[in-house]
């Protein structure tokens, strides 16, 4: 039952009523129909409503529903003592053909070209060495005295083939016959081969046939000039064929390999020339190969220089440092790493300065250009902040947050 209907009853019944009319009723439930009407007009769709929404729009930010796209391109503008205070400075940007260089560790390497390894073609006994580790060597000059059963019995056939062959050549080729002359011209030959094969000079193969030296010993002499860089072995140790003795290099020229990163692209043509320091020296370098594979261990790619060792400073293993010279094939746009910054979305950005207003500017970065990145997104022409830049985004920042807290 209605408030008021509950309030006639009891009046009536304080008054001594006891009939209340049907009329009465239907007045009262009239009269609250309307203010009920009146009150839904104006409550569910009136513009009391509206207005209630266009407060609560009005205060979230003062803005009437415009901050979210003024927010996205916030600027702001300084005074000049603040670009003064922050040492903001302002570049044209310019496009321009940028000479650059990249750094890469490296080492110094044998030139596996001129180097040469020295080792017996048969199982052999060392019996004496004629030169230590780091000596330097001519071509010819005496390495290291072997002993060999395989080269003893070479030798003896080699002996009786060469006094066959003679006399036959003297008996001449009607008097012995074909058969006998070709016979006797074939095992020296293949004698002959054999000793070569075996590492014998011509000298020691000639000598044979001239003094009384004992069978199985022979000479191994050296087939280039260059330094004795390992000689891993004992007087008296027994080798195996294909051992190795000694490590010969010609340090005249050496190589450096440069290892980069296998993402890293950089085009390098053949001759192309890097700055190779090692310690207080600095030498020139040329580039000769490029690896297409990646170095399955270091995962890295390695790009191979030669380089002159003039004075003999220089000695494989030693690690270097190297400096790829560079230049743009055409002009692009760059600006200092410093002016970079990330966006709110994680996006790299500059400022552009625009009618003494500062705003970010997303943008794509290119290649890294020594201390400069290149950039894309952006006209030649347009006037960006190049230091400074981290304090031009905190004062974006800050008027952001004070447009929001007023």
């Amino acid at each position: 039952m209605n408030k008021q209907i509950k309030l006639i009853t009891l009046a009536a019944l304080f008054c001594g009523i006891t009939t209340i009319t049907t009329a009465t009723f239907a007045n009262v439930q009239s009269s609250e129909k309307t203010e009920k009407h009146v009150e839904e007009k104006d409550d569910g769709h009136g513009h009391e409503a509206k207005n209630e929404h266009k407060e609560e729009k009005n205060d979230g930010h003062g803005h009437e529903g415009k901050n979210e796209n003024e927010e996205e391109g916030a600027g702001v503008k300084l005074s000049t003592e603040q670009l003064n205070l922050a040492e903001i400075n302002i570049s044209v940007l310019e496009p321009q053909a940028m000479s650059y260089s990249i750094y890469a560790q490296g080492e110094i390497k044998v030139n596996d070209y001129t180097s040469y390894l020295v080792s017996p073609r048969v199982d052999s006994v060392i019996l004496k060495r004629h030169v230590a580790l780091g000596d330097h060597v001519e071509i010819n000059q005496p390495l290291v005295t072997l002993f060999s059963e395989s080269m003893a019995e070479a030798q003896a056939s080699y002996r009786l083939a060469d006094s066959e062959w003679k006399r036959v050549q003297k008996l001449g080729r009607k008097a012995v016959g074909d058969k006998r002359f070709i016979e006797a011209q074939t095992d020296f030959e293949a004698d002959l081969g054999r000793l070569y094969a075996f590492g014998l000079s011509a000298d020691a193969i000639t000598s044979l046939t001239t003094n009384t030296k004992k069978l199985g010993q022979y000479t191994l002499n050296a087939e280039t000039s260059g330094a004795v860089l390992s000689d891993n072995f004992r007087q008296g140790q027994r080798i195996e064929s294909g051992g190795t003795l000694f490590d010969l290099a010609d340090e005249d020229t050496l190589w450096v390999e440069a290892r980069l990163a296998p993402s890293m692209e950089l085009d390098l043509p053949e001759n192309s020339k890097a700055q190779v320091n090692v310690g207080n020296n600095t030498y020139i370098a040329t580039v000769t190969q490029k690896a297409h594979t990646i170095d399955p261990v270091t995962r890295t790619r390695i790009i191979r220089l030669q380089v002159q060792n003039d004075g003999h400073k220089l000695h494989p293993g030693l690690f270097a440092d190297i400096y790829f010279a560079l230049e743009t094939d055409k002009k692009v746009l760059t600006v200092p790493e410093e002016a970079l910054m990330r966006g709110s979305d994680g996006d790299w950005m500059v400022f552009v300065e625009e009618n003494g207003e500062f705003k970010g500017v997303e943008v794509e970065l290119g290649r890294q250009l020594g201390k400069s990145r290149e950039i894309k997104g952006l006209p030649a022409g347009t006037k960006v902040v190049t230091t400074g830049a981290f304090y031009v985004a905190a004062e974006i920042a800050k008027g952001s947050f004070d447009a929001h807290n007023h």
